[in-house]
């Protein structure tokens, strides 16, 4: 399962590591845009495959931030 951003931003924080176990909702990575933090949370419990970005990288809409594989 894909968790995509939502907005562009920078990535201010990345929260969760690979290869955590994630709940739906916990925080994945933290995205600052126009001085506001903005949460990325999981969609679904699992496993954090793949973590897509790092702190300071800069990211559209619809850019692929994280991969769960799902419990």
């Amino acid at each position: 399962m894909e968790v995509r951003a939502e907005l562009t931003a920078t990535v201010w924080k990345v929260v969760a590591e690979e290869g955590a176990t994630v709940a739906e909702g916990d925080e994945l990575v933290i995205l600052e845009s126009m001085k506001m933090e903005i949460p990325v949370v999981a969609t679904v419990a699992g496993t954090l495959k793949e973590m897509r970005v790092s702190e300071e990288d800069r990211i559209s809409e619809g850019d692929v931030v994280a991969v769960i594989e799902p419990s």
